[in-house]
């Protein structure tokens, strides 16, 4: 099935040139010019990803993606700004999957595009692959992983994380007690050769906590090894 991108942004030369490298790539590509708009529209038919723009008239960027994520959590990539560094922490403390910065390379842009709907792919549940190989959850005290159906449990009590978390996650979980570097981070979540700096990677890790720490306030299992990387703490 063809995936569907969304494209929001005021500047109707970047809808026209972005939309028809998408096409050309084998994408259907819906476009909506302010946030406002395309609310709705992405809430009532969910594309498969959207590429959302941060400054924008009567609905800027932030707030259509925060009202999603009160609903929907349809993978999403920000387009920023090149001196736009606050907006880019705060969009993907938002949930947003990724950013990329204006001016940009319409071939990174789809390097990205399809790198995340590759993890999407990979988390779909096989509900209909009777015969499919069961893909193991991941228990680590309160923590429960159920990669197949792209669920997180804190104590017992639902967390919800984009595939970029999860990824990160599980890459942690797998190995308590193990460091993993920035690198080694930036290869399990992003793949394809696609480069992100490590604010992106600290930005991600920043994200997961706030969340586990809105069921737990004690949360402290992501644990920070300064100048060596990361590690899921064992219990």
């Amino acid at each position: 099935m063809t995936p569907t991108i969304a494209l929001v942004d005021d500047d109707r030369n970047i809808l026209t040139s972005v939309s028809i490298a998408l096409q050309s790539e084998g994408f259907t590509v819906r476009v909506y010019s302010d946030g406002e708009s395309a609310l709705k529209a992405l809430l009532d038919n969910p594309p498969d990803l959207a590429v959302l723009d941060i400054k924008m008239p009567r609905m800027d960027g932030m707030e259509l993606l925060r009202r999603l994520r009160e609903k929907s959590s349809i993978p999403t990539i920000f387009l920023t700004s090149k001196d736009d560094e606050l907006d880019e922490a705060l969009g993907l403390a938002m949930g947003a999957d990724d950013y990329i910065t204006k001016p940009f390379s319409q071939r990174l842009l789809i390097a990205r595009i399809r790198a995340i709907l590759r993890r999407t792919e990979v988390r779909a549940t096989p509900e209909d692959q009777a015969d499919a190989t069961p893909v193991e959850k991941i228990v680590r005290g309160r923590l429960e992983m159920d990669p197949a159906r792209h669920r997180v449990q804190w104590g017992g009590k639902d967390v919800t994380l984009t595939v970029t978390e999860f990824l990160i996650l599980e890459a942690l979980a797998q190995r308590p007690g193990f460091v993993k570097s920035r690198d080694q981070l930036m290869d399990t979540a992003y793949q394809d050769d696609v480069y992100v700096d490590d604010r992106t990677i600290d930005s991600h890790i920043k994200r997961l906590r706030r969340k586990f720490r809105q069921v737990d306030p004690e949360f402290r299992a992501i644990e920070t090894l300064y100048g060596v990387g990361y590690r899921f703490g064992e219990e």
